[in-house]
């Protein structure tokens, strides 16, 4: 059963949710891949306004491929979270409240995400065009010049994820080795 949840999140979402736990996001993700994320830590770092508010937001890391005619966007699928590791740390700390990717995370980001409340949600890795379907309407907020790597700005109804690190420190991916593993 999967649990319907909105963003922005909220602690009284995240503190409810546990690794493992299947949901259905509602509401608004932003986009941001490798290049928007060392433009949003180096603006940070000069004291600037990153382009949108991160306290409670979500972050999807994904470039969207040209949508077809009649389309909002092409296929959404995710892309590797480790390559956003350097980075996340900082985000959290500023506000950001959850993730969207494929891979694991590293100790500093699972240890960021305790010590702030957040949460990492995993989607299906090959399932872009499914996943394109859950995403309603599509904005271009910041970075252009990025191409696909552009920040964007969606507005999503019942896009399907599933919860890989919560925020007591839980992780899906070590859960699931452990019980496979033999001594």
């Amino acid at each position: 059963m999967s649990k319907r949840i909105t963003s922005p999140l909220d602690d009284n979402t995240i503190k409810d949710l546990k690794a493992g736990d299947q949901v259905l996001i509602n509401g608004i993700i932003y986009t941001a891949r490798d290049a928007a994320h060392k433009r949003l830590t180096e603006a940070l770092d000069r004291g600037e306004d990153p382009p949108f508010d991160f306290r409670g937001q979500t972050l999807y890391y994904m470039g969207p491929s040209p949508a077809k005619p009649g389309q909002v966007i092409g296929a959404a699928g995710p892309t590797t979270s480790g390559r956003m590791d350097t980075y996340t740390p900082r985000l959290i700390a500023s506000g950001l409240k959850g993730m969207i990717g494929k891979g694991s995370r590293c100790t500093d980001v699972k240890e960021a995400m305790v010590k702030h409340k957040a949460i990492y949600f995993a989607a299906i890795g090959g399932a872009g065009a499914l996943i394109a379907r859950s995403i309603k309407k599509v904005e271009v907020m910041a970075y252009e010049d990025l191409g696909a790597e552009a920040i964007r700005r969606l507005e999503v109804e019942d896009f399907p994820a599933t919860v890989v690190n919560d925020a007591y420190g839980g992780d899906l991916y070590e859960e699931g080795k452990a019980k496979y593993r033999q001594d």
